[in-house]
Parts: structure tokens; sequence; C-alpha cells
């Protein structure tokens, strides 16, 4: 999210507090026909139906599920090629950020997506941090419904300079995101949005029908003018060890001995720096190039900001499922562990390649 300072000038700040509605309202400045009816949509549903197929997922509604999700990307990506007001809506997320109409735009277009699916039962967002009900009349009434928890537009305070963004999407089975761990969803979803349209997609093996059916993170790319799914990558896996960091929250290494002493080894060490300011960038790097490390450390100056509901627990999936590790900053344990008990609960963390993150350990749990 962009932030203004409190001393700016500029009359487009935020006057007060708000947030959006979930409702899914049509962005008034951008159609999505040229993707839908000239894109066609039917070919992108069909074409993300079969590569989850092959990926073993059977269940009608789960594949509805993530096939909303790459609508929703497909919309998002006409609105981000179209975006040229950078004004204020006058409103504040619940981090203080001050929201963008641009925000708002992408947190309605995936709203409008998923209620559109008829297979979800809740959702929330960074934009709207409340429990919201998208059932609707047209609500599937055969098999399961899925709970969703989401980021729409990540990476909103580097749009400015063109640089990549991104969505995140948890999705947790039944009714209800409070109380849930990272660990009980069933997919995530990660869209990429620069020079191509991505996605990448995590499947824990309990998602995936057939013996033996293994944890997978894969990646799939929109193309022929936006009306189709194909598989880029099918598979990603993270090595174990790879000399590439991407060091959030720097300002914390000013009192934080620690990640001081951390940063400056890696540094020493000759790893590659790769960063850009954007939680979905940054870790979508480490799929692409096979490893490396993200972190984003706390300090009592500086508090880190990543919410465990709308980014922390699906980007933690697709790190796990793609054999990597992940872990909290202060505490040796997952981040797919931990309870999501307010949704706007934050952390610290570190993911990455299973002997870069035990490298983090090392240094930052040491007496």
């Amino acid at each position: 999210m962009s932030t203004v300072p409190q001393s700016t000038s500029r009359v487009d700040s935020p006057p007060h507090h708000g947030i959006n509605d979930g409702s899914g309202a049509a962005c008034g400045s951008h159609s999505y026909a040229i993707v839908d009816e000239q894109g066609k949509a039917v070919s992108r549903d069909e074409s993300l139906t079969e590569i989850l197929i092959s990926k073993g997922v059977k269940e009608a509604n789960f594949i509805s599920a993530i096939v909303s999700l790459g609508e929703a990307t497909a919309h998002i990506a006409v609105i981000l090629q179209n975006y040229v007001d950078h004004s204020y809506a006058g409103t504040q997320n619940s981090s203080g950020d001050d929201q963008l109409h641009l925000d708002i735009d992408c947190d309605n277009a995936v709203f409008r997506a998923i209620r559109e699916s008829g297979v979800f039962a809740i959702a929330a967002s960074e934009e709207t941090p409340k429990e919201v009900d998208v059932s609707s009349n047209t609500a599937t009434e055969d098999g399961p419904l899925y709970s969703l928890g989401f980021d729409p537009l990540d990476g909103s305070s580097i749009i400015d300079a063109n640089f990549s963004v991104g969505s995140i999407f948890g999705i947790w089975p039944g009714k209800g995101l409070l109380g849930r761990t990272g660990r009980e969803q069933v997919a995530s979803v990660v869209s990429l949005y620069g020079p191509r349209t991505t996605l990448i997609i995590a499947l824990p093996s309990k998602s995936r029908d057939g013996n033996g059916q293994s944890d997978i993170t894969f990646e799939v790319t929109l193309v022929k003018d936006r009306s189709h799914w194909e598989v880029s990558r099918p598979e990603v896996i993270l090595k174990p060890s790879k000399k590439v960091f991407a060091p959030g929250n720097l300002r914390a290494t000013n009192d934080n001995a620690k990640y001081d002493a951390l940063v400056k080894h890696w540094i020493s060490d000759r790893y590659t720096l790769r960063y850009s300011g954007g939680m979905v960038p940054d870790v979508y790097h480490m799929f692409a190039k096979s490893g490396g490390v993200f972190s984003n450390v706390s300090s009592e100056k500086a508090r880190a900001k990543l919410r465990l509901l709308y980014e922390v627990a699906a980007m933690g999936l697709l790190v796990e499922c793609a054999g990597g590790l992940t872990t909290h900053e202060f505490e040796d344990k997952s981040v797919l562990d931990f309870t999501v008990d307010d949704l706007d609960r934050r952390m610290g963390v570190c993911f990455g390649s299973k002997d870069e993150v035990q490298k983090y350990k090392d240094f930052m749990f040491s007496k």
C-alpha cells in the first residue's frame, strides 16, 4: 500500500478512515468486455480447468474456486494496464495505509469474480478486513463451499514506478476464516502482473486425488490475448540453497542487532541482492530462480506489517509446497501453524530454500 506522509499538502490525501464494502461493484472506468467477450472468458475457464484436472484436482467446486481467481486476475490485469489515476480514495485500510482508487477497483474485481463463482461462503481482504458473506442465490447447492483471504494488490506503493505487482489468495475449506491456520488451506494462488500475467498455484497433497500424490507448486501464464491459460512451469521446486537474498524492512537493522548481523553476513558472503519492495515479486523471484531467501523482520522501532491471513499464510503454503521452509521472525515455527485469531494479525517472516532459512534461524534464534 502507498503511504503519504502526514505533513503532505496533497489535496487528495485521505481525510478519514474507511474500508471497502466487499460488494464487488463494477469498476466505472474500465470494462472487462475486452477480456470477456473479445478475450473469450470461456476459453480461459476451460484451459485452467483442464490444467487443474491434469494436476489431480477432481472436485468441481474446488476447480471453480481456483478458476474464479484466474478470472479475477485477468480482470485486474486490464485495470492495471489502463491505470492512470494516481489519486487516493479518501480512506485508509486497517494498517493506516492510504487506499488508492486502484486498490478499491482491484478489491472489487476479486469480490465480483468469487461471488459469480457461487462456490465461496466467506471472504476477507486487506482492503475489506472483515468476514463478508459472499454466498448468493446462484450458489451451488451441491458440493463444498470455501472461504478466501486475499490481498488484491500487493505492491501498490511501487506501482507508479511500473514495477511488477501481484495479488495473493489463500483458500480454506468451509465457512469462516477466524480460528483457522495456514496449514488448513486447500490451495493458495499468487498472481504476478508484469510483462506477463502469471499464476503460481500451490496444491498440498490432500487436495490432489490419487494415491501417492505429493505437494506441488506450478505456474501458468495468460496467453493468446488473455484468452487462454498455459502451463509455463510444470513444477516449481526450491533447491536447498541459493545465494540470493531479499531483505525486507531493512530499517529494523538499526536496532535489531541479530538482523543487522545476518544482513551483513549475506553481503560479506557475496549473496546477490534481489529486492523491489514488493512481497510478491521478491518471493516470486525465488520460484523463478529455484531458490533464495526472503525476510521481513521487526525491531522495537520498525514493526513488520505482513498480515497472516492476507499475505503470510498463502505465500507460506506456496513456499512449503515447493520444498522450501518458512518460519516466524522470532519463533522457530512454520508460519502455517499460526492461528488467525485476528483478521489483522501481523508478523515478521523468513521464507526460502531450506538451508537459507536454517541460516536465518542460526543467526536470529541464537542465545
